[in-house]
């Protein structure tokens, strides 16, 4: 049985409280609210400020190529080309680096230049003026004409620098007089002084200016960047794809925050592209005209090679004819060998492009060789004819066959030249670069406010919990009772008492005035609970061995001397004498409490340098409450409290007073509580709600019971209310119809 239940409690732990989690965010809403509403905020404030980028876009289409070498329409028919997709090489063309820094050779776009803006809403100023006339400037705001506010322009023709100077950023500002400027260098000296329209030289530097339009003391951001720098950087910004599978239509893109520069930008992307191809296409046709003239020469020789071989024989036999069967078998022989001379020549040209090694040209030797056997094959039929048809077939052959090599040349040739004097590549643009000016692609404001807020709501829940998880402090008392330790009374968090402990120190240490919750707002709920304390301890105390009362708490922060104040104030408010003496004499707070300094203590007592009675002091308006302060910090308190002196003091004033509530520090910090514990009848032990963890309690209850020290019971402290209500005691507010409800 006692199995299945500890089973059981493991499940139960080990279950998500959805219960519990849910009162935590409800706990926690205002933060959460908070956190959501400010990343809210700051989504919109982006989306308002930040700059809104336009896309260029510009279609182009790629035609396939026709061939321009005999045999060529063959080869590609049978699938010896290469098999990459052709659409794919034209991209990476496009975004190649003669293409690209094509565009940024003729833009200057290794000249940047930029106006110094306003930090923060620069942009957003500059972008909000709209020019009544051509070239008109915004003016200045405050006076700070060193600032761009919209309208202004720099245009730089020329700018050389030194190598040590690419990258790095200059300064140029517009002078007083119109056309006028000075060049500062990064760190800030007078490189030299120009006008418009003329160039200007000095340490090094080349500028030429052609147009300056801006307010007397604008500046701008100069630099002349590493082409190669630029063209890297832009590469990655154009963005190619083909539109449909294999269509050979290429979609080109292109985004950035000034409508105008990217579709010009763009533009010439797509002209610098055509004319490259243009140029590649032209210098293919002048390469392969260079060649097939180079062939012309040696296939006309053997042409005439062919006719004078031809001539002799016909003479030698008196013109003998072919028959029937050897015609036939001459046409398939001619075939097969105007066939392989055309694969020569294109093995000739391949051996320029690939290595023997490559798939197209290894599967045009395996062509060859195929052709070649089917030719092998015709030896059986020739060697069947007369000695004279042999002959006149072989002549005849080799004269067809080089006519129709030498024929197919010289049309090549031809088209080759017309092709290299009109060529116009095989892409052209279809549709010019554009930009839709009215509707920015970034930012998606709708959606950027919405990724914020929600971003904002993740990040509090998960704050919250993780908050949770990371400090589980103990907001059940019925925690506490588990630990062996009974709950006497659960102080709720007085937001009054917070109010008090705020307040700053007078001098010598001393505060303004008291703080004691329980004399300046008797009907709090605090105060009414220990109220309840006071009744629990007037039993407890019959059993106990003396009037002596210890508290102490596992950890600084828990409210200790709160607790025994404010006890020691309604015990006294019931009539009864109360002494309470503040035994932390390392970072005592009683004197804080009651509005006094904390020197002339219980320090000054135990060192004999004070008596007990010059010690001890009375409360305004509460002649049954004394109380003896720390008194100044000592170098070794625990020494002090383990001298006889502390027991002789207690044994003394004990008999004196009803109760003697002693306020300790600690247990886990130090071991002043541990010996103090031998003279008291009672010890209590303060805990903090959503504070002190079950095993610190565990371990200070521990601490105590190795040194003999049974502690009676606990206080649970700054009890908060929680949506899910686990804390056992609640109290409510009950005031007299003379104080109002």
């Amino acid at each position: 049985m006692a199995n299945e239940m500890t089973k059981t409690s493991s499940q139960d732990g080990d279950e998500i409280d959805l219960r519990e989690l849910l009162g935590v965010l409800i706990d926690r809403k205002w933060l959460i609210i908070t956190v959501t509403a400010v990343f809210m905020l700051g989504g919109i404030a982006y989306a308002l400020l930040s700059a809104p980028v336009f896309q260029a876009q510009a279609i182009v289409q790629v035609e396939s190529k026709m061939p321009s070498i005999p045999g060529l329409a063959e080869l590609s028919s049978l699938g010896l080309g290469e098999g990459s997709s052709q659409a794919t090489t034209e991209v990476a063309l496009i975004t190649s680096r003669t293409v690209v820094g094509e565009a940024v050779d003729q833009l200057k776009l290794d000249i940047d230049v930029q106006p110094y803006r306003l930090p923060l809403l620069g942009d957003f100023i500059a972008r909000r003026f709209s020019p009544g006339t051509d070239n008109e400037v915004a003016s200045p705001w405050l006076g700070m004409n060193s600032y761009g506010w919209g309208g202004e322009t720099l245009d730089i023709f020329r700018l050389t620098v030194p190598n040590a100077m690419l990258g790095k950023e200059m300064m140029l500002r517009a002078g007083d007089k119109p056309g006028s400027y000075v060049l500062y260098d990064d760190d800030g000296r007078q490189v030299l002084a120009g006008t418009v329209g003329e160039t200007a030289e000095g340490r090094g530097v080349l500028i030429e200016v052609v147009g300056l339009n801006a307010n007397p003391g604008t500046r701008f951001h100069v630099a002349k960047l590493r082409p190669l720098t630029v063209i890297n950087a832009l590469q990655k910004e154009i963005k190619v794809s083909e539109q449909g599978k294999e269509s050979g239509i290429l979609s080109l893109s292109y985004e950035n925050t000034d409508a105008a520069f990217a579709q010009t930008f763009l533009q010439k992307i797509a002209e610098a592209y055509v004319m490259q191809n243009v140029e590649r296409n032209s210098a293919q046709a002048s390469s392969q005209l260079r060649f097939v003239k180079e062939q012309l020469p040696d296939v006309r020789k053997q042409v005439e090679k062919a006719q004078a071989a031809m001539n002799a024989y016909q003479t030698q036999v008196n013109s003998v004819d072919l028959g029937m069967q050897t015609q036939g078998l001459l046409q398939q022989e001619v075939a097969v060998e105007t066939s392989i001379q055309q694969l020569r020549m294109q093995q000739a040209e391949m051996d320029r492009s690939f290595t023997r090694e490559h798939p197209a040209y290894r599967a045009l030797l395996k062509q060859i060789g195929e052709l070649e056997s089917r030719k092998a094959g015709f030896k059986d039929q020739v060697s069947a004819l007369p000695d004279t048809q042999q002959q006149l077939l072989r002549l005849t052959r080799d004269l067809q066959v080089s006519n129709e090599l030498y024929t197919a040349l010289l049309n090549q040739a031809q088209q080759l030249d017309v092709a290299r004097a009109g060529t116009v590549g095989n892409v052209r643009i279809v549709d010019a670069a554009a930009v839709d000016e009215l509707e920015p692609v970034k930012p998606k404001k709708p959606l950027i406010v919405l990724v914020a807020t929600l971003l904002g709501g993740f990040l509090s829940v998960g704050y919250v919990f993780l908050q949770r998880m990371l400090n589980p402090g103990i907001e059940d008392p019925a925690l506490i009772e588990e630990l062996g330790l009974p709950v006497y009374a659960s102080i709720p968090l007085s937001e009054m008492a917070q109010k008090a402990a705020t307040q700053k120190p007078g001098r010598n240490g001393s505060s303004r005035a008291s703080r004691l919750l329980a004399i300046s707002e008797p009907a709090d709920l605090a105060v009414e609970a220990i109220r309840s304390l006071r009744t629990s301890l007037h039993f407890a105390m019959l059993e106990a061995q003396n009037n002596i009362l210890m508290i102490s708490g596992p950890a600084p922060g828990v409210g200790k001397t709160f607790v025994s104040s404010n006890l020691a104030a309604v015990i006294a408010q019931s009539g009864q004498r109360v002494l309470l003496i503040d035994v932390d004499m390392r970072k005592g707070s009683l004197h804080k409490a009651t509005g006094v300094a904390a020197k002339g203590g219980l320090s000054d007592i135990l060192g004999g340098g004070l008596s007990a009675e010059a010690a001890i002091r009375t409360l305004d308006g509460q002649p049954g409450f004394h109380y003896i302060t720390r008194g100044d910090a000592p170098p070794n308190p625990s020494e002090l409290l383990m001298h006889p002196r502390f027991g002789h003091l207690l044994e003394t004033l004990a008999p004196q007073y009803d109760l003697v509530i002693v306020d300790t520090p600690p247990i886990l910090a130090v071991t002043d509580a541990a010996i103090v514990a031998r003279y008291t009848g009672a010890n209590l032990l303060v805990t903090r709600f959503g504070l002190n963890q079950p095993k610190e309690v565990a371990l200070a209850k521990k601490r105590f019971e190795q040194n003999g020290i049974v502690i009676k019971g606990a206080i649970f402290n700054a009890v908060e209310r929680r949506s899910t209500g686990l804390y056992s005691y609640g109290y409510y507010e009950y005031k007299s119809e003379a104080q109002g409800a």
